[in-house]
């Protein structure tokens, strides 16, 4: 029988973003960066008038981080200890919405806090990507871990049997995001996560 598998995003799942972007942000471009409710519209201000920095003018500036500053990026507590347990009994793979040449510095990255599996980037909505690993490993159970509902919802829609488990591991960002709807539940630290993750192994597909 195919063992278990678990799909797990990286950002705010393993590895802490949105402060370092923020001290990137105030350290590099004068810019001040106080996200809110896990959206990043209306979250960044000039320094010298305050007034909005334009979305637009942000994303770049976040392609930016990622090809120069991952390393400012920390290891999300009992992360590594989790994914270590876990993978005792499960396939591991991180699904991670960046794009294709920041692949390798993923890996790397990841690697340098003892986290060493296979990594997938992607864009958009990660249920057509879950359903293609879903398809090549045939596992016996399937887990999904991500900090943002619109995956879930997608994981819901092109892969149903699959669990689907809502992680908001910022202590910063976590109090104002709302459970996602169509998560099976909704953990914040990865030691109880670990609990929930193995026992839905146990029992199998979702039904």
């Amino acid at each position: 029988m195919s063992r278990p598998l678990l799909i797990t995003d990286c950002d705010e799942v393993l590895l802490h973003m949105v402060t370092h972007f923020g001290a990137w942000l105030d350290a590099e471009h004068q810019l001040d960066f106080q996200p809110r409710g896990g959206h990043f519209t209306a979250s960044t201000r000039r320094r010298g008038d305050g007034t909005p920095f334009p979305d637009e003018q942000l994303w770049p500036l976040l392609n930016g981080f990622f090809e120069t500053q991952m390393h400012r990026q920390t290891l999300v507590p009992h992360a590594a200890e989790a994914l270590a347990a876990i993978g005792e009994v499960a396939d591991i793979v991180v699904l991670t919405n960046i794009l294709p040449d920041w692949h390798a510095g993923r890996v790397a990255q990841l690697a340098a806090h003892g986290i060493r599996h296979r990594v997938v980037c992607n864009q958009g909505g990660k249920g057509t990507p879950a359903r293609t690993l879903i398809d090549e490993f045939a596992p016996s159970a399937a887990v999904f871990v991500d900090d943002l509902a619109v995956h879930h919802a997608s994981l819901a829609e092109h892969v149903p049997q699959v669990w689907r488990l809502h992680m908001v591991s910022e202590p910063m960002l976590a109090p104002d995001v709302p459970p996602a709807p169509a998560a099976d539940a909704r953990i914040d630290d990865w030691r109880e996560a670990k609990d929930w993750i193995l026992a839905r192994f146990e029992e199998g597909h979702r039904k």
